[in-house]
Formats: structure tokens, sequence, C-alpha cells
């Protein structure tokens, strides 16, 4: 487990591109947070760090978006669970997670029995300040990972500096 201050939107969306710089087909991840945390802030950080095609939106009302990449790579398959009541319903949207990289935010408690490994990040942000400006906050990121996949982290020094 990693705990990180990310200070600014612009922050959040490097630490996507440093967690991009580390996905392959048949990765998972978890982003869990409320409303206006900047799970999908992070979600396009990761993919522009993959290089995918087009805009990475929240997928709030489809439930998911799939984002092409150039070639034959691993597709960006970004999740929005919020409305989803269950790991039941997740399988229903019958997702491919072997061949693809999937981002799922609100996804706490869905993928036990989908993989055995991922990557969860919850993202705390304030509840008002001084300032007002709740946006522009230092959010609280902690990342922890499950299986073996995710055992050694290292490569979060750099988010760290």
């Amino acid at each position: 487990m990693t705990t990180l201050t990310v200070s600014t939107p612009d922050a959040m969306a490097e630490l996507g591109r440093t967690i991009a710089g580390q996905l392959r087909a048949g990765d998972l991840v978890l982003l869990n947070g409320e409303l206006g945390a900047g799970k999908t802030t992070l979600t396009r950080g990761i993919g522009e760090g993959l290089g995918v095609r087009g805009a990475v939106t929240s997928p709030t009302f489809v439930l998911a978006r799939t984002h092409p990449r150039e070639g034959q790579e691993a597709p960006l398959v970004h999740v929005d669970a919020y409305r989803l009541g269950g790991a039941m319903e997740l399988d229903d949207l019958d997702i491919d997670y072997a061949a693809s990289i999937v981002v799922i935010e609100w996804g706490a408690g869905l993928v036990d029995g989908v993989a055995e490994s991922w990557l969860s990040v919850d993202i705390e942000r304030p509840h008002g300040g001084e300032s007002g400006d709740v946006e522009a906050e230092p959010r609280t990121v902690t990342l922890t990972g499950t299986g073996q996949r995710w055992q050694r982290m290292e490569w979060l020094s750099a988010a760290r500096d």
C-alpha cells in the first residue's frame, strides 16, 4: 500500500500517466472515491499514457466505454459501476478482461472472482476549505495492490517526487 498527496488535477492526470506505464492486457484498476474526487481525471491520464484514440469521458450513462489504441494494443475499457447493483451486473457487461486494460470507477467489492489481481486506487477529497475551490485542493490517494501482479510497486517512487 502506498499513500500519496496529489496537489492538482494536472498532478492527478500525471499519476494516471504513471500508472498507464505499468499496465498491460489483463490488468484491472479499481477507482474508489466520492463524486468529484478525481476518478475520471485519473482515468483521462491513464488514457493519455496508453495513447488511446479520442477523449476519455465518464461512462456514467452508458456504463462502459471502450477506447481503442493504435495497432493491436489492448484497448482501455472504462466502466462506471455507480449504478450497478452488484458483481452479476458487472459480469453482464461482457467485458473481455484478458484482452483489455479495464478501469472501473466505483468498483470496490465487485471484482472478486473476476480477477486474481487488481490495483485499487482510493481517492479522498477535501470537504471545503478556506479557498472554497474543492476541485483545486489536494487529494489523498492510496494505491493498494491485490494479488501477485501488484505485489511490488517500486515504479511509484517517481510519483512520490
